[in-house]
C-alpha cells in the first residue's frame, strides 16, 4: 500500500512539472540584435538567417533594409543569391552539428524548399537528431509529425510527449497544442491550466480559447481576468 502511494505521489509530482516549468520563452525566441522577444507567431515576425542560423526579428530586418545593409546583421556574411546558396549554407552548419540548422533542413524536406523534394521520413529523422542536440523547435515539429502521422505512424501519445518537452522549455505553440489535446480528451481542467500559461505568454489563440471556456462555464472570471 505504501509503495503504491509513493508511486502515485511521484507521478503527481512529475505531472506538476508540466505546469511549473516553461513560463519563460526560450533564448531562440529572442532577436540577437535588439535582444527583444520576437512577437508571436514567431514564424510571421522573424526570419532565419541561414548563414549563422540566427532568428532576426522583422523590426531589425526592416531597419537594416532602410540603411541598405545587405549582409547578415549577426555574422556579416553576404546574403545568399539563390536557393542553392541557401541550402549550401544550411548544410555547412549541419555538418557542424548545429541543432537549429538540422531542424531547418528537416523543415526544408518537409515543405520541399531550396529545390529539395518533399520527404517527410527524412524530415523526421533530421528533427529527431536536432531534438537530441537540444533544438526546441525540433521537438515541436516532431509533435506535429506524430500527431498527424506525417513521416511516422500516427501516435497522439508520442506527439503529446514531444509537445510537453518543448512546452516545459518555453515553446508557446507546443503548450497550446498540449492544451488542445487535453481538451480533446475532455480533460478540461488540465487543458485550461495550459491555455492560461500560454495566454500569459502572449499566445492569442490561447487567450481566445480561455474566453470561450469562461463563457462555457469552465474557466472562472478570476482566471479569465488574469
Amino acid at each position: 500500500q505504501h509503495k503504491k502511494a509513493c508511486k502515485q505521489r511521484a507521478a503527481e509530482l512529475k505531472d506538476d512539472q508540466k505546469y511549473i516549468q516553461g513560463h519563460a520563452r526560450p533564448e531562440v525566441d529572442f532577436c540577437p540584435i535588439c535582444t527583444l522577444p520576437i512577437p508571436l507567431p514567431v514564424h510571421e515576425n522573424a526570419k532565419w538567417n541561414v548563414c549563422c542560423m540566427k532568428l532576426i526579428c522583422q523590426g531589425c530586418n526592416l531597419a537594416a533594409r532602410k540603411r541598405r545593409m545587405v549582409n547578415c546583421l549577426y555574422c556579416r556574411t553576404p546574403s545568399p543569391k539563390n536557393d542553392a546558396d541557401r541550402l549550401a549554407m544550411i548544410q555547412a552548419r549541419v555538418v557542424k552539428k548545429d541543432p537549429e540548422a538540422i531542424n531547418r533542413l528537416g523543415e526544408a524536406y518537409c515543405h520541399g524548399e531550396f529545390g529539395l523534394l518533399k520527404d517527410m521520413r527524412k524530415a523526421v529523422e533530421l528533427w529527431e537528431e536536432a531534438a537530441e542536440l537540444g533544438s526546441i523547435p525540433a521537438l515541436d515539429n516532431l509533435g506535429v509529425a506524430h500527431y498527424h502521422g506525417a513521416g511516422v505512424d500516427k501516435n497522439v501519445a508520442k506527439s503529446t510527449e514531444f509537445y510537453e518537452k518543448a512546452a516545459m522549455q518555453g515553446h508557446v505553440d507546443s503548450r497550446y497544442n498540449v492544451a488542445c489535446i487535453e481538451l480533446e480528451k475532455m480533460n478540461n481542467y488540465r487543458a485550461l491550466r495550459h491555455f492560461l500559461i500560454a495566454a500569459k505568454m502572449g499566445h492569442e489563440d490561447s487567450l481566445g480559447t480561455v474566453k470561450r471556456l469562461f463563457v462555457g462555464g469552465i474557466a472562472t472570471k478570476a482566471q479569465y481576468a488574469e
